[in-house]
């Protein structure tokens, strides 16, 4: 109905339209009849005899009578007799010129004196940032329309890391999206900065000691003394959490050997054990691992990258690298011998098209590449490599000093991949550094841990560091950045939350154990306490005491900030508060301080939850 309304409203204004040019058409004609040049003489021609005599002038020399040459006066119209083509026209807005007046806005958008095409346009707009965009939106509506392009939103949303991998049909208005994930992103740094969120620990059973943690993309895998291998999904813990079965060869015995190493990627799940077997579970498939082989000694280090299914192993002297083929087959890409023992082995992301692998071998650090020798990276004689990590266009090496180099301090060196040489040396520290993050960094920037209690954070470009944190009693053993806050963890088992900016540390948590392992994301932070005594008193079920062993098993914790943060159930254990303690933490809980006798005031007798 609205379509046929519509359809009979334009017919009736096209004729509307076609009569009035028809009629300016005719009044225009005869306008023109009137205004020629033998029409205008025969018209004073014959003019009113007195007329003439009231504007006759006579010569006096001549006593010639001579008439005034002036301009015809106006002609006056009474009201409504003015011809079709000297009325303005009306000013109601029609559905034809509405029509053509947007297509032409479509089509041509504006800029000061010229008419640029909408791609063109689009471009230019495309180097302006959102600010400058609502600011071109408020000019004209043609530039409004221009300014709230979903493609100009649709780019923006992608250079701010939201919503990585979508398309632009994934959502009907960018710019609403923008602002939400910007929205999202303001709440999460409030609860990250607050402690506002859900702690949960992943449980294991009794008689299982914790040996190593490792986690990526959501995924969570533990291993344990007993040979169990368990891997966990954060997004959807309510589904369970499986057990991966070993490999035949290792089921054989009754008794299963420790697991030494585990790795998880979006792809598959590795898992090494003391006796040296090596076994590989697809995420996808099931709990049965799709590969397994075997080095003679025990493994000492294992790799797997942050994408795709390569495997590295290092036992002894030996490197061995791993990968299915385009079929989906498992094979031996390339096997290594060393001069010396392997200390740590790191996949390199993304650098070449082939495998690319580096390990550290004592005071030596090892390019390795399928099809040829292993080549130097690093080497300094009898200065032990003491931590690695590798991003896709560089790699940082912790230098430990002896001998003569004493004076000169603990270092680290950062190479590039691109040239093989040293880039910048960092640091001049009296202890060790014993953990060092470059791929979760942010660019230009390198945080590290050390055995003298402090966290650095260095700036590639000037070698200086520009953040030096201390706040354990120990050494740091873990350390993970972004560009605003710094997570560290400490042999004491202290895991301590810092602002960057402002150098402060933000709220800590204590566990008897050494943290081992920091993994966060937006949202959800892993940490692992990993003990150091594989063995205790309550190892085994038939001990008594198995409250004993429960306090030496090592834990796994997932913290969740993006809970609600009115919701007092989300709130972290530590926030929660009895009032009957005459000192405490005071995080996220208004009340007076000290406690007071708060029964007496009834008004005060609930906390207020930030």
């Amino acid at each position: 109905m609205e379509l046929e309304q519509f359809r009979e409203q334009w017919k009736k204004e096209l004729a509307v339209q076609r009569s009035a040019i028809g009629i300016g058409r005719k009044e225009a004609r005869r306008f023109q009849e009137s205004t020629r040049p033998e029409v205008l003489k025969t018209n004073r021609k014959f003019k009113h005899e007195s007329e003439l005599v009231n504007e006759q002038t006579t010569d006096a020399k001549t006593g010639t009578v001579l008439l005034p040459d002036r301009p015809p006066k106006k002609r006056w119209y009474p009201h409504g007799d003015r011809p079709q083509h000297l009325r303005k026209a009306p000013r109601e807005e029609r559905l034809l010129d509405r029509l053509i007046q947007d297509l032409n806005e479509i089509n041509e958008i504006p800029f000061f004196d010229m008419d640029l095409p909408y791609e063109l346009a689009l471009k230019i707009f495309q180097h302006l940032n959102t600010t400058e965009l609502g600011r071109c939106a408020q000019v004209s509506k043609a530039w409004k329309i221009l300014a709230e392009d979903e493609l100009l939103w649709y780019r923006h949303c992608l250079k701010e890391g939201h919503l990585i991998g979508s398309s632009i049909s994934d959502s009907p208005c960018w710019k609403s999206t923008l602002r939400d994930c910007r929205q999202m992103e303001h709440t999460m740094r409030t609860n990250w900065k607050n402690r506002v969120g859900a702690i949960s620990q992943l449980q294991y059973e009794l008689g299982k000691v914790l040996c190593d943690v490792n986690s990526c993309a959501g995924h969570v895998i533990a291993g344990y003394t007993s040979g169990d291998v368990r891997l966990w999904d954060t997004q959807n813990l309510d589904i369970g959490s499986p057990y991966l079965r070993p490999s035949h060869v290792s089921r054989e015995s009754a008794l299963r050997p420790h697991v030494s190493h585990v790795c998880v990627n979006e792809n598959v799940a590795v898992a090494a054990y003391e006796d040296g077997i090596i076994d590989v579970w697809s995420i996808e498939a099931g709990r049965e691992p799709i590969h397994h082989y075997q080095h003679l000694q025990r493994v000492q280090a294992l790799a797997l990258g942050a994408e795709g299914t390569t495997v590295a192993s290092a036992s002894g002297k030996q490197v061995r690298v791993e990968q299915p083929d385009e079929q989906g087959y498992w094979q031996t890409t390339a096997q290594f011998e060393l001069e010396k023992l392997v200390d740590f082995a790191q996949i390199i992301p993304g650098v070449r098209p082939r495998t690319l692998a580096v390990v550290a071998a004592s005071d030596t650090v090892y390019l390795l590449e399928p099809g040829k020798d292993p080549s130097i990276l690093h080497c300094v004689y009898s200065h032990p490599i003491t931590c690695l990590d590798t991003s896709s266009s560089q790699a940082a090496v912790g230098v430990k000093s002896f001998g003569w180099a004493m004076n000169m301090g603990n270092k680290i060196d950062v190479y590039s991949w691109e040239t093989g040489q040293a880039v910048v040396s960092l640091g001049s520290s009296s202890g060790d550094f014993t953990c060092v993050n470059l791929k979760d960094s942010p660019p230009n920037l390198l945080v590290s841990g050390n055995k003298d209690r402090r966290v650095r954070v260095f700036d590639l470009r000037t070698a200086k560091s520009v953040t030096s944190l201390y706040g354990h009693h120990m050494g740091v053993s873990a350390v993970q950045a972004d560009d605003w806050k710094i997570v560290s963890g400490g042999e004491e088992g202290l895991l301590c939350v810092w602002e960057m900016r402002m150098a402060a540390k933000l709220w800590e948590m204590h566990n008897r154990h050494p943290v081992r392992h920091i993994h966060f994301h937006t949202q959800t932070l892993v940490t692992a306490n990993i003990p150091d005594e594989k063995t205790p008193r309550g190892a085994c079920i038939t001990d008594d005491d198995l409250t004993a062993h429960r306090r030496h098993r090592g834990t796994i914790y997932l913290y969740d900030f993006s809970v609600d943060m009115s919701s007092t159930d989300h709130i972290l254990p530590i926030c929660r508060s009895s009032y009957a303690e005459s000192h405490g933490y005071n995080y996220n809980i208004g009340l007076a301080v000290p406690y007071d006798n708060i029964l007496a005031a009834p008004v005060a007798t609930r906390p207020h939850v930030s």
